[in-house]
């Protein structure tokens, strides 16, 4: 049985860039991502000549433009966002992780917030007893290069409900194995967010957030001399086994999502990159 038939057949029995932005700004304490790049890209032990016109590539497009003209962008210190008020749950979230950022002197807060400025955003109390984590798309644990991008990182337009048993499990592992992956090719572009079956009705709080039956990752290593992703997905329940039973590809999360990943890359690139994708050539590369 394939990888991508073992996941297809979990996400049935646990049960898819651009949008008008908000009228925020981006934080004053958002670091420079051009230098940032520039930085990973010296840091890493492999370079493609290619990379220095890379930019954006953490922004995501629907392939639905009445849905996009629904959703509320935002960018918060760190990453960034589109938000969907139906679900009330972000579509995608989306950042950078630089080797530099992996590790760093502030810690988690757990000051779960509201932000007041986009429509149909959650409250903490919204997720209390439901029997859902506060589960994190883009986690503290990437965030500690940065106090500002630490308390960004706790808003609730950036959690999903997620069952513990996923959010203290292999979701979490997966974020390990993030940080370590960014650490030996210099820089990752992450985009994560649910995905939603016709059958997932139930909904928590006042606000009715949307319970996902499962949720996406899509990793890019775009510094490399070789560029390339991979995609997982892991249902809302406990996931056993390796994680490479949840691998995928890029155009397969696409296809469930409706969303258009690292459309900022030249388009051979693109194309490559998401058609493919191998669990041992991320595990073992150098």
């Amino acid at each position: 049985m394939t990888a991508l038939l073992v996941v297809t057949l979990i996400v049935a029995v646990s049960a898819y860039r651009h949008s008008h932005s908000s009228s925020s700004q981006t934080s004053p304490f958002s670091r420079d991502v051009t230098a940032a790049s520039a930085e990973s890209r010296q840091q890493g032990n492999q370079v493609s000549s290619t990379a220095g016109h890379f930019n954006d590539l953490e922004l995501v497009r629907y392939a639905d433009s009445s849905r996009a003209s629904r959703a509320i962008r935002k960018d918060y210190t760190g990453f960034s966002l589109s938000f969907n008020p139906e679900n009330g749950t972000a579509d995608w979230v989306g950042w950078e992780l630089l080797r530099s950022e992996t590790d760093g002197a502030s810690s988690r807060s757990d000051k779960f917030w509201a932000d007041t400025s986009v429509a149909g955003s959650p409250t903490p109390n919204d997720y209390r007893n439901s029997g859902y984590d506060k589960g994190h798309l883009c986690p503290a644990a990437d965030q500690k290069w940065s106090p500002e991008a630490m308390n960004d990182c706790f808003v609730m337009t950036n959690m999903t409900p997620q069952l513990h048993a996923l959010n203290n499990g292999a979701w979490k592992t997966l974020e390990k194995k993030e940080r370590l992956w960014a650490q030996r090719d210099s820089a990752l572009v992450i985009v994560a967010g649910p995905i939603y079956a016709d059958s997932d009705t139930k909904r928590i709080g006042d606000s009715g957030v949307r319970v996902p039956s499962s949720f996406y990752k899509v990793l890019l290593a775009p510094y490399v001399s070789e560029p390339r992703a991979i995609a997982f997905i892991y249902p809302n329940m406990t996931a056993p086994g390796n994680m490479a039973n949840y691998v995928t590809t890029v155009d397969e999360v696409e296809r469930l999502t409706g969303l258009d990943f690292f459309y900022n890359l030249p388009d051979d690139i693109e194309n490559r990159v998401e058609a493919n994708s191998s669990f041992t050539t991320w595990d073992t590369s150098r």
